[in-house]
């Protein structure tokens, strides 16, 4: 199973990046290995110049107390059987805070930060006795407990109602600004990713497809998956009740068995036979930092390049073809006359 494949990125300090995508495109399994519950195949995850793989079990013990994790379930997340105050004091007990008034004033410190005020009339209750909104509070002092570099949140407002979760991702923002977080936000929905994140990251069975600022993917999509998601994206317009939106047929690949070539062509009206579903796509730039894996780019770059010196439209404009194909190594002969005749048409 490849349920995580070939993927590579960097976060900055205080940085927030979205990884989006629908069910089962690799999300949680990217998160867990991020997490060091998985452990990669291949590849590794460097943390502060070091490598998770090369820690011993003091490391991984420093390591965890630099990540913090914010549920997707927070009732699933919280143990029903203790109070907030203990589940709270179980990390700082586990990370080794042995002085009990140290423990309480941090406790006092997280939960003031995710407005739990006052403070002492939810020290003793029970997670059955919050709502869901101050369920996730909880989850998120939790995370925040031991002082983080590091934030993964795992869809932490989908299990909200509408009215809780910009306040949630509010607070998201302000923490991650107030104490420098490095944030992986993740999620299958477009619309909430503009409240605190910096980047995108568009995921499809296992595979980035596309990686940009947030108004870069959200103004300019390329890749047909990301124009799908937003396309499925709901908007508050009574006219949606009218029309019907195109979307992609199909549902995401098995990873025990994928699809040769790009992994989304089974899906894809713009698939390009003869090269889509045989040969994977490398990521092309058609802007400053925005990278795209979709062998449709090239093709629009062709079209461009027509366009711009139309006065080569003559025998001699196949040299305008002719580079292009030799640095995307479509040699063989198959790929080429596919390719060319696509962009001839």
């Amino acid at each position: 199973m490849k349920a995580v494949d070939g993927v590579t990125f960097d976060i900055h300090e205080s940085e927030t990046i979205a990884v989006v995508g629908e069910s089962g495109c690799g999300k949680s399994s990217l998160m867990k290995t991020i997490l060091a519950l998985y452990k990669p195949t291949k590849g590794k995850i460097v943390f502060d110049d070091k490598d998770l793989s090369e820690l011993d079990n003091k490391g991984m013990h420093w390591y965890h107390s630099n990540v913090g994790f914010v549920q997707q379930d927070p009732y699933g997340a919280l143990a029903p059987f203790m109070s907030v105050q203990r589940i709270l004091e179980e990390p700082l007990i586990v990370g080794g805070i042995k002085d009990k008034g140290i423990r309480i004033q941090r406790i006092h410190k997280a939960m003031e930060e995710v407005k739990l005020t006052p403070v002492d009339d939810f020290l003793q209750k029970f997670p059955h006795m919050l709502s869901g909104g101050q369920q996730q509070r909880v989850v998120i002092a939790r995370a925040m407990i031991m002082g983080p570099k590091f934030l993964v949140a795992d869809e932490p407002v989908s299990m909200l109602d509408a009215s809780v979760r910009v306040e949630i991702l509010k607070l998201l923002s302000n923490l991650q600004k107030l104490h420098n977080l490095s944030v992986i936000y993740i999620t299958h929905d477009l619309s909430t990713v503009s409240y605190f994140s910096e980047r995108i990251f568009v995921m499809y069975a296992g595979n980035l497809v596309e990686k940009a600022k947030v108004r870069q993917v959200l103004d300019n999509p390329f890749h047909p998956y990301t124009v799908a998601l937003l396309t499925g994206t709901s908007e508050p317009d009574a006219k949606n009740a009218e029309t019907f939106k195109e979307l992609p047929p199909g549902e995401p690949p098995s990873l025990v068995n994928p699809p040769t070539g790009c992994r989304f062509h089974p899906r894809c009206s713009k698939i390009i036979k003869g090269l889509c579903e045989v040969k994977f796509p490398p990521e092309f730039e058609p802007e400053p930092g925005h990278l795209v894996a979709c062998w449709l780019l090239p093709i629009e770059h062709v079209h461009k390049s027509f366009e711009t010196y139309s006065d080569w439209l003559s025998p001699g404009g196949i040299g305008v073809v002719l580079p292009f194909l030799m640095v995307l190594h479509i040699i063989e002969s198959t790929f080429f006359l596919n390719f060319l005749a696509t962009v001839l048409l």
